[in-house]
């Protein structure tokens, strides 16, 4: 495997559900290609990207090949083992001073019901901007990614990216994902986490790659449209219904 995490850094990931990978994952013009979709699929949206950009490989293939790179499932494979589906990706943007705020959420509680198991999911979170305290940066609470879905309540829109968050969080135990382009970062689809909004003037984008092992079965009676991809290795549950089947 060409950039697998140690076994320090394993290690890590799997006490705290998340680590930083601070190397560039792509090679400077392999970023500069993803760098550029992003741009044209930001500027045909009207610059909103949050809602709109979810699952853009399913309307552009352009991006599968960084969605499959062996750099990213060498990092995948580290945590999650050989066997890996391509389960989502999102582009998520904060623009200048006006970016709203991530709230506090667990990502399995939105998929709670689509997949038969969540303990083997990992986002891959890239960063295209430099992403820093100052302008929106995710943010976790390390090691909530052992402790099953949490409570929430209802917030307003007004301010929040979602309508609802995790109830009762202690921020003086969140640590801030600070990366410059190219680097990533890697997180349990179960950890708590969110974002501060961006009050900067400096825009910040970030493109989340999202895999699981394929001993979890991706539901179809409850996931109508979706597509996966076999990333590598096999199908262990045996049932998934890939595209590249």
């Amino acid at each position: 495997m060409t950039d697998a995490l140690t076994l320090e850094e394993t290690k890590f990931y799997e006490q705290n559900g998340y680590i930083l990978h601070k190397k560039q994952l792509f090679s400077p013009e392999k970023l500069s290609k993803l760098t550029e979709i992003f741009e044209e699929q930001w500027a045909s949206h009207g610059r909103r990207m949050n809602s709109e950009q979810d699952t853009p490989h399913f309307r552009d293939e352009r991006l599968l090949p960084f969605l499959l790179d062996d750099n990213v499932l060498d990092l995948v494979q580290s945590i999650i083992g050989p066997n890996i589906g391509l389960w989502s990706s999102h582009f998520i943007c904060k623009e200048p001073l006006i970016g709203r705020q991530t709230p506090w959420h667990e990502d399995s509680s939105y998929w709670n019901g689509r997949l038969t198991r969540f303990d083997k999911i990992i986002t891959v979170w890239l960063a295209i901007d430099r992403s820093w305290k100052e302008n929106g940066c995710m943010r976790v609470i390390p090691g909530t990614h052992m402790n099953g879905f949490s409570e929430y309540e209802d917030v307003s829109m007004g301010e929040n990216i979602f309508n609802t968050q995790i109830k009762n969080i202690d921020e003086s135990k969140a640590v801030y994902f600070e990366l410059e382009p190219g680097e990533c970062s890697l997180h349990d689809s179960r950890i708590i986490h969110g974002a501060p909004p961006n009050k900067s003037e400096f825009r910040r984008c970030g493109y989340t790659m999202r895999y699981f092992a394929t001993d979890a079965r991706v539901i179809p009676e409850v996931n109508e449209g979706h597509k996966i991809w076999l990333a590598r290795g096999i199908d262990v549950d045996g049932r998934n219904q890939w595209e590249n089947a």
